[in-house]
């Protein structure tokens, strides 16, 4: 049974999205000590915890997001859509963060909580998602500009 369970956290340790979780987890080279706190955080979680991570990536993903073009002299925030690439990037950046903003507890303890919040789309990383949606929609009428 406990084979068959590690099996399972390297797989996830293995995937696009674990490899993007530990590198973004990283601090000074530490690759291990990142390694190591997801797959404490993947045990928290229960049985599905593939399917709970890339659920939580799923649903914090962005679609469009401003970019500042400078054209005759004014500055426009222009609405542009993001690649798949980015969107994964962003995603997990923003899950990372907001589990390291939370404060007390352990970083497994933090990035559960963050990953089980942006599954139920709710937590601070969804949040960043839903403005930074707001602000691309908001900006809309300068799509035009997208070109230049």
């Amino acid at each position: 049974m406990k084979k068959n369970n590690s099996i399972n956290k390297e797989i996830i340790l293995n995937s696009k999205v674990g490899k993007k979780f530990v590198n973004r987890l990283m601090i000074n080279g530490k690759k291990q000590k990142a390694e190591q706190i997801l797959l404490n955080t993947i045990s928290m979680l229960h049985k599905n915890a593939a399917y709970s991570l890339t659920k939580a990536v799923a649903n914090v993903k962005p679609i469009l997001e401003v970019r500042s073009i400078r054209l005759r002299g004014s500055n426009y925030q222009v609405p542009v859509p993001i690649m798949e690439k980015r969107r994964m990037s962003l995603a997990v950046k923003w899950i990372v963060n907001s589990a390291k903003k939370r404060g007390g507890k352990s970083m497994s303890l933090k990035l559960k909580d963050e990953i089980l919040l942006a599954q139920k789309n709710q937590g601070d990383s969804v949040k960043k998602k839903i403005t930074t949606h707001k602000l691309a929609c908001s900006n809309r009428a300068f799509n035009h500009f997208r070109w230049f």
